[in-house]
């Protein structure tokens, strides 16, 4: 496997494999496709209302995204050398991985995670359809009730960094039934924990704070579950006190009829609705601006096809804003429907793309 550098968001970094080029709207062979219509308004959980308009939306801007550099996709990353991930986490360029498989129950998470939400609703499945790799997963459970809930492990960086991947496989229950507010993938933070403690509906400014969480969005009862992927957003021009959703088309909400400048490189992708009860690779990268330039980026991949590519972002002002932090989630702020699960597994996180996992 061939490695390079590549200039991304102002920072020099190692990406593994050879690339794929970014400027096509067209997934490949196999991959997932979208393009459905969300409008609704958001609820609780400090998630704004807005209107959704998928399947090419608003979006503005089309050409190729090679100015901001080339990302790879498919099998061209660190874990195309590390078959069902054995021997990943030796990686130069791996920061933290964990296949679940050595834990018995979930209270043993906080052996290796910094932070462990609500385990008295987490546990460690070993059911064969409820386990990606090996024969063990991590399992979220939502119980059936109107507050608001948010299970969580989280992983505080030693070292803060300006580039993270984050990459994890992932499966929702058949029963999962939630709107408005759900933050229920991976995210990634810059000091948006404060002593432990997150900062919702506290604007970022460019000096505090940036998040961005790879989730589904899922606007009212008619929408089909678990909602379009997006990513949802703290950072210095977000549209209200609470973070914004970034669509794969180039919609934001809330305020959608307004379009945000993602540069004349932007490509506009197809929403993806992912199906239940079906487990994905979801990877997600942030790279942090230049302070005092527009060279920030946000990339999603599902199935290692690039589903979103944000371009042009200011995430900081200043160069002390760094990445710490990072998690993965099943919130809701509320869930009136029936009881129900997310299961995880295969994590990785690296300052290169990852890919999915490959068996032997």
């Amino acid at each position: 496997m061939q490695r390079w550098s590549m200039l991304l968001g102002g920072v020099l970094l190692a990406v593994a494999g050879l690339g794929v080029a970014c400027g096509s709207e067209d997934a490949e062979p196999g991959a997932p496709t979208g393009g459905t219509t969300v409008s609704g308004t958001a609820t609780g959980g400090g998630t704004q209302a807005g209107t959704h308009t998928g399947a090419g939306g608003s979006a503005t801007g089309t050409g190729t995204a090679a100015a901001s550099g080339e990302l790879p996709q498919g099998d061209n990353g660190i874990a195309a050398t590390y078959p069902d991930d054995v021997g990943i986490q030796a990686d130069s360029l791996v920061i933290f991985a964990d296949d679940f498989e050595s834990y018995s129950q979930g209270s043993e998470l906080s052996q290796r995670w910094d932070e462990v939400y609500h385990d008295q609703h987490i546990r460690i499945a070993q059911e064969p359809d409820n386990v990606y790799g090996g024969s063990k997963s991590l399992e979220f459970t939502v119980p059936q009730q109107a507050a608001e809930l948010s299970n969580t492990v989280a992983k505080v960086l030693a070292s803060e960094l300006d580039v993270l991947f984050v990459r994890y496989h992932s499966k929702f229950a058949p029963t999962f039934d939630v709107t408005g507010s759900s933050h229920n993938g991976g995210s990634i933070s810059a000091h948006y924990y404060v002593d432990g403690q997150a900062s919702p509906g506290v604007p970022a400014d460019g000096t505090n704070k940036f998040l961005a969480s790879y989730e589904n969005w899922r606007g009212d009862a008619a929408t089909e579950n678990p909602g379009d992927l997006n990513v949802y957003l703290y950072h210095p021009e977000q549209r209200s006190q609470w973070g914004d959703h970034f669509f794969p088309t180039g919609v934001v909400l809330p305020n959608s009829s307004e379009p945000f400048d993602f540069g004349p490189d932007f490509v506009a992708r197809s929403d993806i609705n992912p199906e239940l009860d079906r487990w994905y690779s979801y990877e997600l990268m942030i790279a942090a601006n230049t302070p005092g330039q527009r060279d920030g980026r946000i990339a999603c991949w599902l199935d290692g096809v690039l589903i979103a590519d944000f371009v042009n972002l200011r995430l900081r002002d200043v160069d002390t804003l760094r990445i710490d932090r990072f998690a993965l989630s099943l919130h809701i702020g509320s869930n009136t429907a029936q009881e129900t699960k997310k299961w995880y597994d295969n994590t990785v996180a690296a300052t290169s793309y990852i890919g999915p996992v490959l068996s032997n």
